[in-house]
C-alpha cells in the first residue's frame, strides 16, 4: 500500500510540475507573441503616417522628403493593402493571385479579423485606410507553442517507454527468479510426501484419509508447476473452461471455511477456449481468496459462467467491503494491497495470465462500498 501511494505521489507530482513548466513556457511565448504583434502595429502606424506625409507633400506640389520614403520602403515582410479614393495598392502579396478581385476582398476581411485597419487621414479626411495582415515570422511564431508541446508530448512519451520497459524487465527477472526457486524448495518435501503416502498406505490407514492427502500433495504438484512455467510462454490447449472452473470451485469449496455460502451457475453445455488449465485454475484461485479475505471469512460467494456469440464470462462475486472506483484499475498493479500482511502479487498476477498468456481481459465489474464486489473474466470462445 504504502510503495503504490509513494509511486502515486511521485508520477503526481512530475505531472503537475511538468504542467507548470508547460505553461509558463506557453504564457512567456503568449507574452513574446502580443509584444512582437505590437512592434509590428507600431511599425504599420509609422508607416501610415510617412503615406500622410507623402499625401501632404503631394497636396502642396513640392518635394518629398528622403526619410517618409524610405519607411514606405522598409516594409518587406507585413502583408497590406491600401483602399483610397483613387484605387487600390498593396505589398508583399502575390501578384498573381492580386489580379483577382475576389481575392483581394477576401484578404481584407482576413486582415481586418487579425488586426485593426489604420485610417490616414489629412485635414481631418480620410484619405485612405491601411488592413495589413501578420508578418510571415508572425505566423511562425503562432504555432510554435504547439510545436513545442508536441516535442514535450514525444520527449514524455520516449522517457515513460522507457522508464515502462526497464521497470518491467526488472519486474520480470524477479518474478521468474522467485517463481523458479520456489518450484524447485517445494519439489524436495514433495517427493518425501509421495514417499510417505505410501509407508501410510502399507500400514493399513484409512483410504479416505489417504485419498485426501493425495489430492494435496496432487495440488502441491500443480503449484510447483505453475510456478516453474513463469517466465516462459505457456502451453494453450483446447479446454472446456465450464469443466476447468467446476473443479477449481469443487477444490476450493472443500478447503475454505464452513462460514462461506459457495454458489456456482454454469451452463451445461462445454465452452472451449485456448487455456492452460494450471494457470486459469491459478487465477480462479487468486479471485476466490481475495474474496473470502475481503468478507473476513464469512459470507456469500458466487461464480457464474455467461456466454455471448464471441465471449465467455466468468464472474467471481462476493459481500465483502467493495472497493471504491478509482481503486478498480489500481488493485491490479504489483504492490498493491489492503492487507497489512499481503503482498499485493495476487490480482497482479491474474492480470498478467489473463491478459497476457490467454489474450483475455480481467476487470472489476461492479463494486459497492459495505455491499462486495463481482470481478470478470472474459476469453474468446474457439468455433
Amino acid at each position: 500500500m504504502t510503495l503504490s501511494t509513494n509511486r502515486n505521489i511521485l508520477r503526481w507530482t512530475i505531472i503537475v510540475v511538468s504542467f507548470v513548466t508547460i505553461s509558463l513556457i506557453l504564457w512567456n511565448t503568449y507574452i513574446f507573441f502580443q509584444n512582437f504583434k505590437a512592434e509590428e502595429r507600431t511599425k504599420m502606424e509609422n508607416w501610415s503616417l510617412a503615406q500622410e506625409e507623402v499625401s501632404k507633400v503631394t497636396d502642396l506640389k513640392s518635394n518629398v522628403g528622403e526619410l517618409p520614403l524610405e519607411i514606405l520602403k522598409s516594409n518587406t515582410t507585413t502583408p497590406m493593402i491600401l483602399v483610397s479614393l483613387e484605387g487600390i495598392t498593396y505589398n508583399n502579396i502575390d501578384e498573381t493571385k492580386a489580379q483577382d478581385s475576389l481575392y483581394i476582398q477576401s484578404l481584407i476581411e482576413k486582415f481586418k479579423s487579425e488586426n485593426q485597419p489604420i485610417e490616414i487621414r489629412y485635414k481631418n479626411k480620410v484619405l485612405s485606410t491601411l488592413y495589413y495582415g501578420n508578418s510571415p515570422l508572425l505566423n511562425k511564431l503562432k504555432y510554435y507553442p504547439m510545436a513545442l508541446l508536441l516535442i514535450i508530448f514525444l520527449f514524455g512519451a520516449v522517457v515513460y517507454f522507457f522508464y515502462r520497459s526497464n521497470k518491467n524487465a526488472e519486474q520480470n527477472k524477479l518474478w521468474t527468479g522467485m517463481a523458479k526457486e520456489t518450484a524447485h524448495q517445494i519439489g524436495t518435501p514433495l517427493s518425501s510426501l509421495v514417499g510417505w503416502i505410501e509407508i501410510l498406505r502399507s500400514e493399513n490407514v484409512d483410504p479416505d484419509y489417504i485419498m485426501e492427502m493425495e489430492k494435496d500433495i496432487q495440488r502441491l504438484q500443480t503449484i510447483t508447476e505453475r510456478f516453474s512455467k513463469i517466465g516462459s510462454v505457456p502451453t494453450l490447449s483446447k479446454t472446456d473452461i465450464v469443466q476447468e472452473t467446476l473443479d477449481s470451485y469443487a477444490y476450493l469449496k472443500s478447503r475454505s471455511s464452513k462460514l462461506i455460502d459457495f454458489d456456482i451457475s454454469a451452463p451445461n453445455n462445454k465452452i472451449y477456449v485456448d487455456l492452460n488449465s494450471q494457470l486459469y485454475s491459478w487465477t480462479i484461485e487468486n479471485l476466490v481468496k481475495n474474496a473470502i479475505d475481503a468478507m473476513k471469512g464469512k459470507g456469500k460467494l458466487s461464480i457464474a459462467i455467461e456466454q455471448d456469440a464471441k465471449h465467455v464470462k466468468v464472474n467471481v462475486s462476493d459481500t465483502g467491503k467493495g472497493i471504491s472506483k478509482q481503486q478498480f484499475h489500481q488493485i491490479f498493479e504489483p504492490g498493491y494491497t489492503s492487507k497489512k500482511r499481503g503482498w499485493g502479487l495476487g490480482l497482479s498476477l491474474a492480470k498478467r495470465i489473463v491478459e497476457d498468456y490467454h489474450n483475455g481481459k480481467i476487470k472489476v465489474l461492479h463494486s459497492e462500498i459495505g455491499k462486495g464486489t463481482t470481478m470478470q473474466i472474459s476469453l474468446k470462445i474457439l468455433s
